[in-house]
């Protein structure tokens, strides 16, 4: 494939733990935006891997031509129309009782349904597929707006928010793994100290699932200890202090440093000089960050300019795995976010073996 945005390259720190753990326990993965070469190119792969089973939503039609012109071969993929799929009725019914319970009249609830990323949204919700990839064609409001109103929310989340998995191993100060994970990064304008706190704890479990390891979280500032105290700094202590005690109630293997500059979170030297007597610390893992602009922008930076690669963002405080991609994503980078998804799903069935999330 001549397209760079195409060629799938060889798995990461992050990606190649994943294909191993997906190859003894595969996962049906729905693209709602189905009609896309580099959809085509990552079900391929995703055969080839035997990580699981790719369902790309769309014109049959057109996805088959784009295959054919492609010569990607579609075997033990499913292509689904949601317009004429068996399972529009249902869902339709679905959701009419839904907007029933919450005291909302829909004009035509299946024109809803039909729509790609509800249409996958109901899938991931009634068990037709185990996690949910979308965004590469779309506008992330798009994404949000249907897994937010079709799949059940995770009670312990107070409000939905995202996760960007950052690969860059060539990159100093990139975590202990060459990974970082930071939040939240598409959801939340403006954090509250308790949704911070929350944002902390859950990503830091996030972190977990994937590293095997005690994931260290670092909550962060503008200031270090107390360096700049301003509202917004008192906010992030009082988030850190919150977050240390859901992790302790919880009984999960998580660290919280804060309120810390990015540099005292990622770079020893910079903690000894800001933190003097400080014992010596890996980088963190996880990037907390005050706001959505300060997390975006940084996500971006880091893409764009210093060559870390994305997977995600992934979609916290949802009852099932779901994630959006930007339009820019390569095959590389979707593979990925898949394959991320595909392990919470792994995670999620030993959790909830009857499927339901209480």
């Amino acid at each position: 494939m001549s397209d760079p945005k195409l060629v799938i390259e060889k798995a990461d720190a992050f990606t190649e733990p994943l294909i191993a753990k997906l190859q003894a326990h595969p996962k049906r993965i729905v693209f709602s935006d189905g009609l896309d070469p580099r959809v085509l190119a990552v079900a391929q792969e995703m055969v080839r891997l035997k990580v699981g089973v790719p369902i790309l939503l769309g014109s049959r039609d057109e996805i088959l031509a784009l295959a054919a012109e492609m010569e990607v071969d579609l075997t033990f993929v499913k292509v689904l129309d949601p317009a004429t799929a068996s399972d529009l009725p249902l869902f339709c019914e679905r959701l009419k009782r839904i907007q029933r319970y919450k005291g909302v009249k829909l004009a035509n609830a299946c024109d809803v349904v039909a729509q790609p990323h509800h249409f996958a949204s109901m899938m991931i919700q009634y068990g037709q597929a185990d996690a949910m990839v979308g965004g590469n064609l779309s506008v992330p409001a798009a994404i949000f707006r249907a897994v937010l109103h079709m799949v059940k929310h995770d009670p312990s989340v107070p409000k939905v928010f995202s996760v960007a998995v950052m690969s860059g191993a060539h990159l100093e100060h990139f975590g202990p793994d060459g990974t970082l994970y930071l939040a939240d990064t598409g959801m939340i304008p403006e954090p509250t100290v308790e949704e911070l706190a929350v944002i902390a704890e859950k990503t830091g479990a996030l972190a977990r699932l994937y590293l095997g390891r005690r994931p260290r979280v670092a909550m962060l500032s503008h200031s270090t200890n107390g360096s700049a105290m301003t509202d917004l700094a008192r906010k992030v202590v009082a988030a850190t202090e919150l977050a240390r005690q859901r992790v302790a109630a919880s009984q999960e293997e998580i660290e919280i440093d804060g309120e810390i500059q990015v540099d005292v979170a990622l770079d020893a030297a910079a903690s000894e000089v800001k933190i003097p007597g400080m014992v010596a610390k890996k980088p963190a893992d996880v990037l907390v960050f005050p706001n959505l602009d300060a997390a975006h922008i940084s996500m971006k930076l880091l893409h764009h300019v210093a060559g870390a690669r994305v997977y995600g963002q992934l979609i916290m405080g949802l009852a099932r795995p779901a994630a959006q991609v930007a339009r820019t994503v390569d095959a590389t980078g979707l593979l990925g976010t898949a394959l991320a998804v595909g392990l919470e799903a792994v995670k999620f069935h030993e959790l909830y073996p009857d499927g339901e999330l209480s």
